[in-house]
């Protein structure tokens, strides 16, 4: 189980809400995986120009390591839609797995 964090600034001129994500998820045996879903962890926060909304959430995987990319259904207040891009991270352990073994 890998755990990210993520930081979502409106950097545009206007109010904008986030309806829902979609993420791919690639492990090392570049097995893909698609998850899509309203809002991120339970919310639908709603961003003011410069705003941001910070949240944390988890990701299984069965290999070593893996990446993620996607985007952000978003909403500006005159009901016009576009997608935000979140650019590919990459799920890697902090430690070594045999130290996580023997701390």
């Amino acid at each position: 189980m890998f755990a990210y964090r993520i930081v979502i600034t409106n950097e545009g001129e206007s109010p904008a809400r986030l309806l829902a994500r979609h993420w791919i998820i690639l492990d090392a045996e570049n097995h893909r995986e698609d998850v899509r879903g309203p809002g991120v962890v339970g919310q639908m926060p709603h961003l003011g120009p410069g705003e941001s909304f910070e949240y944390v959430s988890g990701c299984p995987l069965n290999t070593s390591w893996g990446t993620m990319e996607g985007t952000y259904l978003m909403e500006r207040e005159d009901g016009e839609q576009f997608d935000a891009e979140v650019a590919r991270f990459f799920l890697v352990p902090n430690r070594d797995p045999l130290q996580l073994e023997n701390p």
